[in-house]
């Protein structure tokens, strides 16, 4: 499944770890994707979404 949300297109990120001796390793921050039936343009889909989009009511969940 594709790390991206639908709607605001928020996908993973990248930076460093840093350890107390200020020691760098890369790691990536992976958001909270869900798949969800929602109502869109009046069809039911359904669509990869972050939960914060999804707790925002920008997306309506069918039922």
């Amino acid at each position: 499944m594709a790390n991206v949300c639908s709607v605001c297109g928020k996908g993973e990120r990248s930076g460093f770890n840093v350890s107390h001796s200020h020691l760098k390793t890369k790691r990536t921050w992976k958001p909270n994707i869900q798949r969800v039936k929602a109502l869109v343009e009046g069809e039911i889909k359904k669509i990869n979404i972050c939960t914060r989009c999804l707790r925002s009511g920008k997306v309506h969940r069918a039922v």
